[in-house]
């Protein structure tokens, strides 16, 4: 498991075309890819189960707890993602509730993101 930030400090400001942004780059994806929005309310739970594929759990607002194939929970919030090899066993939960973006796909490219 590793975890990755992608909040706004995280970011590059883009000026082309006259723009006014900043843009944090998740990934880049090669091969076909499943991209899904997860909705946890509290106490919500994505049980203990194995990555078919490498996952990339991308957490958008609220906060929970995730853990790879230890008992060590990690607190994680939004603006951060968590990345799961293929075949790692894994789990996240929250207390207050959280939204997530999950993109899977057989060749998920992180070198994009910023180490927490």
């Amino acid at each position: 498991m590793k975890i990755y930030q992608f909040n706004k400090e995280a970011g590059k400001k883009i000026t082309k075309f006259n723009s006014n942004f900043v843009l944090s780059r998740i990934t880049h994806i090669e091969k076909a890819a499943h991209i899904g929005c997860m909705h946890l309310d509290a106490n919500g739970l994505i049980g203990y189960h194995q990555a078919d594929v490498p996952q990339l759990l991308l957490i958008v607002s609220g906060e929970g707890w995730v853990r790879g194939e230890t008992d060590e929970y990690l607190k994680v919030h939004s603006g951060e993602a968590v990345f799961w090899d293929k075949d790692e066993w894994h789990e996240t939960k929250t207390d207050t509730g959280l939204t997530a973006i999950v993109i899977e796909s057989q060749e998920l490219i992180t070198s994009s993101l910023i180490p927490l």
